[in-house]
């Protein structure tokens, strides 16, 4: 499959970012809040712009049948030290070798990546399919296709700190407690403004594919990923589309966990078996 021919390679990139002091090992990007090495598939998660491998905490625990991986970007919580990076390309080019290792035990694997973290998600799936490996699934959640450039994004970008709060506020992805502690919202704003940077100055050719059927999911009130523009993943894959709607805004996956939950369960273990869920 071909790559973009603007990315970096696996190998180079990582190789600048350890140089930079962004860290290349398994512990470093996978955190595994639950170990079930008896679970038959697992499910790794890519966190939002601003979001921490701690957003699947939950999800975690709740899941009986699926051992999730959240991964844990540079430039947060235990990772604070570490560069942020600010090209999703670069991003998936570190994560990728990273990820294929930790996940070299046999067992099939699906990616759900949510907002930034479904084109990280479909990023690093190019470059694993690419080796030879791959995801069985591919979810995406709360985006818009790849080569739907950002409409939202640009005026946001521009925004001073209390709009970048305020808006950060409205969408109700971040814990209002932490907006208003100074030092905290300090802390956290340049990290959100470097995820944003990486994830709205993305975009790719039309046509650009993967292989792994993509399940698509939005809110049905959501203005970063509209219904139009959810749906349009289907030009991005080679292998089965699937696409839901579900109530709520940009994380309307908080309020429905319950049946996102279900249908990942359902359709992870449908595709690891090579089958098609109905």
């Amino acid at each position: 499959m071909a790559l973009n021919p603007s990315a970096p390679t696996a190998r180079s990139a990582a190789a600048a970012d350890a140089a930079a002091g962004t860290g290349t090992d398994i512990t470093d990007w996978v955190r595994v809040h639950r170990p079930r090495p008896d679970a038959a598939v697992r499910l790794v998660c890519f966190p939002h712009a601003g979001g921490a491998a701690s957003a699947f905490f939950p999800w975690a625990v709740a899941l009986d049948d699926v051992e999730v991986l959240a991964v844990q970007y540079p430039g947060r919580q235990d990772r604070r030290a570490e560069p942020l990076v600010r090209d999703l390309a670069r991003l998936a080019a570190l994560a990728a070798p990273v990820l294929s290792a930790a996940l070299d035990d046999g067992r099939p694997y699906a990616f759900f990546g949510h907002s930034m973290g479904a084109a990280l998600a479909f990023e690093v799936a190019r470059l694993l399919e690419a080796r030879g490996g791959g995801p069985s699934l591919l979810a995406v959640s709360g985006r818009r296709a790849p080569s739907l450039p950002a409409t939202i994004g640009p005026v946001v970008l521009g925004l001073d700190d209390p709009g970048l709060t305020a808006h950060l506020g409205d969408l109700s992805g971040t814990d209002p407690r932490l907006l208003a502690d100074p030092e905290i919202r300090q802390m956290i704003l340049p990290v959100i403004r470097a995820d944003l940077h990486a994830a709205e100055t993305h975009l790719l050719p039309a046509g650009t594919a993967v292989a792994a059927p993509i399940l698509a999911l939005t809110g049905d009130d959501d203005p970063w990923a509209t219904v139009t523009a959810a749906r349009a993943w289907a030009a991005h894959t080679t292998g089965g589309f699937e696409f839901r709607v579900l109530p709520g805004g940009h994380f309307y996956l908080v309020d429905n966990q319950r049946e996102v939950l279900s249908l990942l369960t359902e359709r992870t273990t449908a595709a690891a078996a090579g089958t098609r869920a109905p």
